[in-house]
């Protein structure tokens, strides 16, 4: 691993310029669009996708709408989105709420790249967490998103966290953030979607997110064994992106990985689930 560092930090001094990739003041950006004020309990669908910086691409555009048009989902969780600095939308979301967490600039192209959650509804309430480490090469943080929604007459609020997580470092580095993610969620007594790219790329990795979702009460969307092997994986390594869950029922059958979409190296993750207060 430690060689493997140094050949990145070589290739970054010698490739990436140390001014292009800077760090951001912003912690969040958002638009809001009241089309209604709940989530339904019965049903709320799900979507986690590392789009890969692509969504400024015609193809991701014509991958996303198709989306949205056959699979409606109520929330929608992304990786790696682009947004120009100065502009207050992103396209494709527009008719969305969304809240937007960058973890930096890049100056060549005058874009944030970050994470961001989307819905039919305007959260409560909203928050990024920002590593303390940084990822070599580009030297910038990860970043979570969490959003917290009403739910149809319910006194519980579903709380959810969009989260990206740390790649290229030691895995004290990675579990570091996994702890602050831990201390984020821990006061929340409701539901919880908890959603994104772990980066869980080797065994160690998997099992710290193992040990950390379960200290949290969470279980992880059960994808039938022909879904699982299509979601992204680095050759035999467990799977990258998840979707977890607590205090809300998955819909049997409704995992997905739509494998027909090819606008990012990541596959979407698709879920529902249910909820009745106890």
């Amino acid at each position: 691993m430690s060689e493997f560092k140094e050949n990145i930090a070589t290739f970054a001094r010698q490739f990436v310029p140390s001014y292009r990739f800077i760090r951001t003041h912003e912690s969040t950006l958002g638009n809001s669009h009241e089309l209604q004020t709940e989530l339904k309990p019965h049903s709320i669908k799900v979507l986690t996708w590392n789009i890969a910086k692509n969504n400024f691409e015609k193809t991701w555009f014509k991958d996303f709408y198709r989306i949205l048009r056959q699979h409606q989902p109520d929330l929608i969780f992304c990786q790696e989105v682009r947004m120009g600095v100065g502009v207050e939308q992103i396209i494709g979301f527009n008719k969305l709420s969304w809240a937007y967490a960058p973890n930096f600039i890049d100056t060549h192209h005058q874009t944030y790249s970050g994470i961001l959650t989307a819905a039919n509804i305007s959260p409560l309430s909203k928050k990024a967490i920002v590593t303390k480490h940084y990822e070599p090469l580009v030297n910038t943080p990860k970043v979570s998103l969490i959003t917290e929604y009403s739910l149809s007459h319910q006194h519980k609020t579903l709380l959810t966290i969009n989260s990206h997580l740390i790649n290229f470092v030691d895995l004290s580095k990675f579990k570091t953030q996994l702890q602050e993610i831990e201390l984020a969620l821990s006061t929340h007594h409701g539901p919880i979607i908890f959603a994104g790219d772990f980066n869980t790329w080797n065994r160690q990795r998997a099992i710290l997110l193992d040990k950390a979702v379960t200290k949290l009460g969470l279980q992880s969307v059960e994808f039938a064994p022909h879904e699982s092997k299509k979601i992204k994986r680095f050759l035999l390594s467990p799977p990258l992106d998840y979707i977890f869950y607590r205090g809300l029922t998955e819909r049997s059958a409704s995992a997905k990985v739509l494998d027909e979409i090819n606008s990012s190296d990541h596959k979407p993750l698709l879920a529902e689930f249910s909820y009745v207060d106890m």
